[in-house]
């Protein structure tokens, strides 16, 4: 046997054991997932009598799960602009407009990422509680007129929702763009000021075209993050008030684990699957593409 065969082989035994578990407890699970969506499994005793699509004709007329879908773009419309531009422009301030610390305000703006939704959930959960927090604070430095109830309010409750995520994921989207700007030439941004270009006029054409991949990634990984949202929500509001925060990852829970409906569960989780499988194919199909190209 070759040595280039005896490559080939080794690679292969060291990938099979991990290609296996993925099969098994990725794909399996997602197909018993499906299998259980298209039955009448809706109480703790198992039955996996085929319905069809039956369960999801009932679920797409639920007033909640619509409620629900109309929550997620309301978020999603929040989350994503936010996460970008705010990470843009702290990108942008790290890489032109510190000279001196850069490194540390780099960490400081992580700093978020490296939490877990359930405790900034909690942090901001005390923050925005209406009895105290940061109506206090409006409170003692004169500014009561602005004071709400963040989280008790209908109105209020999805956007400060949506303030708690662009806090925590802003960070990536800033390293992500950070390492984009550290990765364009400073010969073309001189090249513009010496054409006579302003410091708009560069950034316009010269650095937000060639920023373009990144915000895609950064689009795409952000984007099926809040389609998928869960437990930032849930120890927040809990899907209140009056629903104004419910999504399907949230009725999932409370469908599966608190009402026994084992089949609506899997409905509602095949349903996230395809809202994620929509944002995430398309860009894995044009990355493909380009790669074939190039």
């Amino acid at each position: 046997m070759s040595p280039q065969k005896r490559d080939e082989l080794a690679a292969i035994a060291l990938v099979m054991p991990s290609f296996f578990l993925i099969l098994i407890f990725v794909y399996g699970f997602i197909a018993w997932t499906g299998y259980i969506s298209l039955t009448d499994w809706r109480s703790m005793i198992p039955s996996y009598n085929l319905v069809g699509l039956r369960n999801y004709a009932e679920l797409f007329a639920l007033p909640r799960f619509q409620a629900d879908i109309r929550n997620t773009v309301v978020f999603t419309m929040l989350f994503l602009p936010g996460c970008t531009i705010l990470g843009l422009a702290l990108a942008m301030l790290i890489d032109t407009g510190i000279k001196r610390g850069g490194a540390f305000f780099q960490n400081i703006y992580l700093f978020p990422l490296s939490l877990s939704f359930v405790v900034t959930g909690t942090v901001w959960a005390w923050i925005f509680n209406p009895t105290a927090g940061l109506n206090v604070l409006l409170e003692r430095i004169g500014l009561g007129f602005l004071r709400s109830g963040w989280i008790t309010d209908p109105k209020m409750a999805l956007f400060s929702v949506a303030v708690a995520a662009v806090w925590q994921m802003s960070g990536f989207a800033m390293a992500s763009y950070l390492a984009g700007l550290r990765g364009i030439d400073n010969e073309l941004r001189e090249a513009a000021r010496v054409d006579g270009a302003g410091e708009w006029e560069t950034f316009r054409y010269i650095i937000l075209p060639m920023l373009r991949p990144v915000t895609m990634s950064v689009l795409v990984m952000l984007g099926h993050s809040s389609l998928k949202i869960f437990d930032l929500i849930f120890v927040m509001t809990n899907g209140g008030p009056a629903n104004a925060t419910d999504v399907p990852g949230v009725y999932m829970f409370v469908a599966t684990f608190l009402q026994d409906l084992f089949a609506r569960g899997a409905c509602i989780a095949m349903v996230m699957l395809g809202m994620v499988t929509s944002v995430i194919v398309p860009y894995l199909v044009r990355q493909m593409r380009r790669e074939v190209s190039v």
